[in-house]
């Protein structure tokens, strides 16, 4: 892939993504990658719902990021409507980053989605992630095995945590990337509007520390964003599926709900660039994994 020596190179744009099984490092990758917080990160697998692109720019290239939910086995409608999008999202990149964990053995989720992004247009690139997590040996043997998963145009190791080897990954996704003008402009780096990051930021900050049970259960609905002077006021709603789970996300005299709002605030106020004033109030919306019309109204 090239240039012979002295040629100017050419632009390149495109569009790529990181697929693996859920908890593989994938939204962690995005984030670091583009050096500010565009895709929701947490300990629990399966917490990125929409797919938030996060543009790369360089003098001599666009890489765009598509951040998508990890593919599983669905149990709800909720579950098979992400797993839609993520497929219609692959068939349409350019580059595939597989994203494989240095820590794990390579099993049937793996094999799973190596074989689903085989038959697809873009190039396959296996991404050995969390190399921070294991020592040298350990990942000499996790890069073979990961040769061996399948025919990839490239293996890289990295770790995200780290920074190591960022700038090699992104030299080799780009370097398989269309020869394209610009996509988007040079301020952009995210498509998302405002208010699904600050919803999703809220939703990260309301996943820590509940119970195991809650992470699919929680939306984020930001209602109002009201600029005034130098504050953005923001009310938001967080919806649950039972009582039980409003009385969890809330806890012991509002203590919980207290510190999610101080978690989220803090991060919307990095993302915003302004004073943040966040009124949160936790509703519960009875089965609404499984329920067409409470999906459409929650924004799925």
């Amino acid at each position: 892939m090239s240039e012979p020596a002295g040629t100017k190179r050419p632009y390149r744009a495109g569009f790529a993504c990181f697929v693996g099984r859920p908890n593989a490092g994938k939204s962690t990758l995005t984030n670091a990658i583009v050096g500010q917080k565009v895709a929701i990160t947490s300990s629990k697998p399966q917490t990125t719902r929409h797919v938030i692109r996060a543009v790369l720019h360089r003098a001599d290239s666009q890489l765009v990021l598509v951040d998508t939910p990890g593919l599983h086995r669905p149990r709800t409608l909720l579950g098979e409507r992400l797993n839609d999008l993520v497929r219609q999202t692959w068939s349409e990149v350019d580059v595939i980053g597989l994203c494989i964990p240095a820590d794990e053995p390579i099993g049937r989720g793996d094999r799973f989605i190596s074989q689903e992004v085989g038959g697809l247009k873009g190039t396959v690139i296996a991404v050995v992630t969390k190399t921070d997590l294991v020592s040298r040996a350990r990942l000499a043997e996790q890069l073979h095995a990961v040769g061996e998963l399948g025919d990839f145009a490239e293996v890289v190791p990295v770790s995200a945590v780290r920074g190591d080897q960022l700038d090699t990954l992104v030299d080799v996704m780009t370097a398989y990337l269309p020869r394209s003008p610009q996509l988007y402009p040079d301020d952009m780096l995210t498509d998302e509007p405002e208010q699904v990051l600050v919803a999703e930021l809220i939703r990260e900050a309301a996943l820590e520390g509940v119970r195991d049970e809650l992470p699919h259960s929680i939306a984020v609905v930001v209602e109002e964003m009201i600029p005034e002077d130098n504050l953005m006021k923001i009310y938001a709603d967080v919806y649950v599926e039972r009582t039980s789970q409003k009385a969890i996300v809330i806890g012991a005299r509002a203590s919980r709900l207290k510190d999610v709002g101080t978690r989220a605030r803090r991060q919307i106020e990095e993302l915003l660039g302004t004073r943040v004033y966040l009124d949160l109030h936790v509703r519960v919306a009875k089965e609404w994994q499984r329920d067409p019309k409470q999906l459409r109204r929650l924004g799925f």
